[in-house]
């Protein structure tokens, strides 16, 4: 059976997982320069998913990086389907919270009066970005592979 691109084991889905870890990283960076992000159950809420994001996809891409350097890619039905399963669940939460603190911080920029200063709910906003992004990249690699499961 030929590759997928992206799915697990190719240099493709190495690429994913680094740019998800990155985003993930990034996004995390952006709301802990925040000096009051605890305040909101919703910035909470996105430090923790990105706080597991960061390991599962750190994994996979160490994982993914060792499959393309010694050029055996996974094709293990059971192996697949626990990366789909924790992909789908992941992509899912990480989506609620780029959700959740995109609106939070829109409700905090134009709330009749300021509840934030611009400098740090641009923060903020940089930060539901970067979490858009890993879930892009997430939802990418998590279709990837389901696409893949299928064909084993």
């Amino acid at each position: 059976m030929d590759d997928v691109p992206g799915s697990v084991g190719t240099s493709a889905s190495f690429s994913l997982r680094l740019a998800q870890t990155i985003f993930s990283c990034a996004s995390l960076f952006f709301m802990s320069l925040g000096v009051q992000f605890y305040s909101y159950t919703a910035f909470c809420y996105l430090v923790t998913i990105m706080g597991l994001a960061i390991p599962w996809s750190f994994t996979l891409a160490i994982v993914d990086g060792y499959s393309v350097l010694v050029k055996c890619p996974i094709r293990q039905p059971g192996i697949l389907l626990l990366v789909v399963i924790g992909d789908w669940v992941l992509s899912i939460l990480i989506l609620a919270a780029a959700c959740s603190t995109a609106s939070v911080v829109d409700l905090l920029l134009h709330a009749d009066r300021s509840f934030c200063p611009p400098r740090v709910c641009s923060r903020y906003q940089i930060s539901a970005a970067m979490a858009f992004l890993s879930w892009f990249s997430s939802m990418a690699s998590s279709l990837f592979n389901l696409w893949l499961l299928p064909s084993l």
